[in-house]
């Protein structure tokens, strides 16, 4: 049975809170707007889904954090101030700012 490394998925289950947690913020997926919890579910299906080819943080931004796997349209988010960025760009500054010594 495949196991991912207990360390990477401590920071996927980081990177969904990020979302999850956005007060105001919108999830934009194919042409519609989500609010962060029904975004954070997304990103678990999407997780499940793609089983063992989700090994690492990076692996799960690249697969399921960064575009529609129907359209291929890229997954924005728009926060509670109007800013929008590529959910992929967000996703990849919270793993940067990631502390490397939490478990």
């Amino acid at each position: 049975a495949y196991a991912r490394d207990p360390a990477e998925t401590v920071k996927i289950r980081h990177l969904i809170a990020a979302v999850e947690t956005l007060e105001g913020a919108q999830f934009l997926r194919n042409g519609r707007a989500y609010d962060a919890t029904a975004a954070a579910e997304h990103l678990r299906l999407k997780l499940k889904t793609a089983g063992d080819r989700v090994k690492t943080a990076g692996d799960f931004i690249r697969i399921c954090g960064s575009s529609s796997s129907l359209s291929g349209e890229k997954y924005r988010i728009r926060f509670a101030d109007g800013r929008t960025v590529d959910a992929e760009v967000y996703f990849r500054n919270i793993l940067e700012a990631f502390p490397a010594d939490k478990p």
